[in-house]
């Protein structure tokens, strides 16, 4: 998931930006003023107020959001609510709708003093969130599904061409005919994937807020056949509850599917003899489903299971789960930080990205892709409008676990190299059970060797 230019976060370039054109007159003249001031009295004990023409204020000391391009701050009014917070925002914006104007709540802790100050800012245009998109959501989500087919059929290639080489030459010759083959892994890997999007979709069907059909991103030539997909949300969120909850709903939801298509693609794949190649990492939830279907943790340094395109769909989804949770940013993990904790939440930002570098450089480079993808998102989080708003019990029980799920899913090393002396353990010659082989089987075929196929796919097992 993650939010157009028109969501809410904090920008005080932006509020500088906005505030510098001068009004042809002062916010008092206009006639909405004494509606604006009446409408806020009315839940608001009012101590100060500062205006768009003072030349004296300090753009740094106050908090904005992009809306539209035509949102512009007007003014601000500072002293503390009268009444619960989520109940005056709802009165505050219905009063405010007809005029065109959107209030943002806000919290300051004023220093030395350490007291608690209550911010009201008035913004002229509201939230006209865009349409349209829904052609490119399906066109994109057809690429996606060939391209993850394609990756699927390579798999079962792979398989294949243990036992009948010529038959997987064959099938390769004939990709287009033979894309069905790649079936079980598309089809794993797209419902965990579209559930996650779903999930957020429909969150934010439940909360009103605007939001596109998700975007899925093919990408045939990697090990996963896609980028993954995200949903654009096009306003901003109301507060905290309906961001934790449009955050959660993702993961949460992809989980509940990724979690049986890991169970079932174990229970389905072959335990055979370990031998060199790749083998994909364990979070804690992966090592324990197999613990639930074997008996035992593997590999145990004789044997290992060799996944089977179900199960590596299913790791995949839970792979796609730990990132998109890592706590910071736009991530769904930084959502449900930042309704948890507010400001307090982009502390965690330099320890994160500095253990996703520490990692990168050491033991996962493959991690070093988003490690960068995290740095160039920045500490920048989807401030919801009433930010003054906590989350209420419940909520705060499903937050904490939300992250807890984190470190039950996160995969510090998703593939390591393995190396097995060919004198202690026989090698395994059934082939590259989970990485694609285009490259390797278009050599192949070129040149005529295939012959030389099974010594090539017998050293790049995947476990």
């Amino acid at each position: 998931m993650f939010n157009e230019p028109a969501s809410s976060f904090d920008d005080d370039l932006l509020l500088a930006r906005k505030a510098q054109p001068q009004l042809s007159e002062s916010p008092q003249d206009d006639p909405r003023y004494e509606t604006i001031r009446t409408a806020i009295a009315d839940i608001f004990e009012i101590e100060q107020e500062v205006f768009a023409l003072d030349k004296n204020i300090a753009p740094n000391h106050l908090q904005v959001v992009a809306i539209s391009p035509d949102t512009r701050w007007l003014m601000s009014f500072q002293g503390h609510l009268k009444i619960e917070s989520e109940t005056a925002y709802a009165q505050l914006d219905n009063a405010f709708a007809p005029y065109g104007l959107l209030p943002l709540f806000r919290e300051e802790i004023q220093t030395p003093s350490n007291k608690k100050v209550h911010i009201i800012h008035v913004l002229q245009g509201r939230a006209n969130p865009p349409s349209g998109g829904n052609a490119l959501s399906i066109i994109l989500f057809v690429l996606t599904v060939l391209s993850v087919l394609y990756v699927g059929t390579l798999m079962a290639i792979n398989e294949i061409a243990t036992t009948n080489v010529l038959l997987a030459t064959n099938i390769y010759n004939n990709m287009l005919m033979n894309l069905w083959r790649g079936a079980p892994y598309a089809g794993g890997l797209l419902l965990i994937l579209g559930a996650h999007e779903l999930g957020h979709y429909f969150a934010s069907r439940f909360h009103k807020t605007a939001a596109s059909l998700p975007y899925f991103l093919p990408f045939p030539f990697g090990i996963f056949g896609t980028f993954g997909a995200a949903i654009r949300l096009r306003e901003p969120m109301r507060n905290r509850k309906v961001l934790l909850d449009i955050g959660a709903a993702g993961p949460l939801v992809g989980l509940a599917f990724a979690i049986p298509i890991v169970l079932i693609g174990l229970s389905t794949s072959t335990v055979d003899q370990l031998s060199s190649g790749y083998v994909e990492g364990n979070s804690l939830m992966y090592a324990l489903a197999k613990i639930i279907v074997f008996g035992r943790f593997l590999p145990d340094g004789q044997v290992d299971v060799y996944v089977n395109q179900l199960a590596w769909a299913g790791w995949t989804g839970l792979l796609i789960t730990g990132l998109n949770l890592i706590p910071v940013g736009q991530l769904d993990g930084g959502h449900v930080l930042y309704s948890l904790f507010g400001k307090k939440g982009g502390i965690v930002y330099y320890p994160v990205v500095g253990g996703l570098l520490i990692l990168s450089l050491t033991i996962a480079q493959e991690l070093m892709v988003f490690a960068i993808l995290v740095l160039f998102i920045g500490n920048l989080h989807a401030v919801p409008l009433d930010d003054i708003t906590p989350l209420d019990k419940r909520r705060q029980w499903v937050a904490g676990g939300t992250l807890a799920i984190f470190i039950f899913v996160f995969v510090p090393t998703p593939l390591t190299a393995v190396f097995v002396s060919e004198g202690s353990i026989p090698a395994d010659t059934r082939g590259l059970m989970m990485l694609p082989v285009l490259m390797g089987m278009m050599w192949i075929h070129r040149h005529k060797w295939i012959w030389r196929l099974k010594h090539i796919l017998g050293r790049h097992t995947l476990c």
